[in-house]
């Protein structure tokens, strides 16, 4: 599979059902993303159902994540569905090859060791004891007095014996019958996160997902990217925007990261931007922390600033700072 290029990785990134999804494997809220069989549907994945739901479907949408380096995948199963109504409610029957039909009785083979006598075990039973029909010695201890020497099928339709029944399909919800040869026959997947997007969300990409839900569960209209037209005729792209209820106020938001303490540039970047856009408020999320020098700048420049580790500390000093 070829690696996705960062220009795709970022798209990726940028799409709010993919952050919400890695918010999941972020916060541990979700290890391993394995599916639930449903009789009637299959294999499905019901936390990312509620993601995609009316936009996409969710195979389609894993495969994107897989193919873009998102996630990895481990094969987790096989399932059958029916070729005639793709149901995946579908038994296994095991058919007389002779007959085809499914009516058949399985008995174990029993082999008197010390004899040789083999025959089925019903033939051995009497009453409560195995005894052997050929010698009338009753057999009490295994792999000692006698041994299971396989299987042995009878057919209840044909009479026929035979020791290896053929296997056949039947769809309970359209009653067809169908062979291995016809049936549809696919792969079942567990997903992870893949290392690199692990590392990358933790620098700040995946933040973006919980911060659209929290603003907009308080009635704002979230956009992410988010575009401001400055006095200047420029228009400016902010990593958010929030316009609250009635379109009265505009805030912009833009995340900063670093592996260890953000860089003031962020702070005069944003500046820059926000004086020609001019919105009501501005934001500048820093993970893990700014830099003194950063802090002094975002004070001087009228910009909140918000500094934490993981998506739980941006969404409690975001609402203290919806709260002021």
């Amino acid at each position: 599979m070829p690696k996705a290029s960062k220009k795709e990785l970022f798209r990726l990134y940028k799409d709010h059902k993919v952050q919400l999804l890695i918010s999941k494997f972020v916060s541990d809220e979700l290890g391993t993303l394995n599916p639930t069989f449903d009789p009637k549907h299959g294999f499905r994945y019901p936390i990312v159902d509620e993601i995609v739901v009316g936009s996409s479907s969710t195979d389609d949408f894993l495969q994107k994540l897989f193919e873009g380096g998102v996630l990895e995948r481990k094969l987790y199963d096989k399932i059958i569905y029916c070729p005639s109504c793709s149901s995946a409610n579908v038994s296994i029957h095991y058919t007389c090859p002779h007959c085809k039909a499914f009516d058949i009785k399985k008995s174990a083979l029993i082999e008197h060791i010390k004899c040789g006598y083999i025959d089925t075990e019903d033939h051995f039973q009497k009453e409560d004891k195995l005894v052997c029909p050929r010698c009338n010695k009753e057999l009490t201890t295994p792999d000692l007095d006698y041994h299971k020497a396989g299987v042995w099928c009878t057919c209840n339709q044909c009479a026929k014996s035979f020791d290896i029944p053929v296997p056949a399909h039947f769809c309970r919800e359209c009653h067809e019958n169908f062979t291995f040869d016809e049936a549809i026959y696919k792969n079942v997947y567990s997903y992870s996160l893949t290392s690199e997007a692990a590392k990358e969300a933790t620098l700040g990409w995946i933040m973006i997902g919980p911060i659209m839900e929290f603003l907009e569960g308080l009635g704002f209209e979230v956009e992410s990217p988010g575009f401001l037209n400055g006095k200047s005729g420029t228009r400016h792209m902010f990593d958010l925007t929030a316009v609250s209820a009635g379109k009265k106020n505009t805030t912009a938001i833009d995340l900063a990261t670093s592996d260890d303490v953000v860089s003031e540039q962020s702070v005069i970047s944003m500046f820059a931007k926000i004086f020609d856009a001019n919105p009501e408020k501005a934001c500048l999320v820093a993970i893990p922390k700014m830099s003194e020098t950063g802090r002094k700048l975002a004070s001087l420049y009228k910009i909140d600033l918000v500094e934490a580790k993981d998506q739980n500390a941006v969404i409690e000093a975001l609402k203290t700072l919806c709260n002021k």
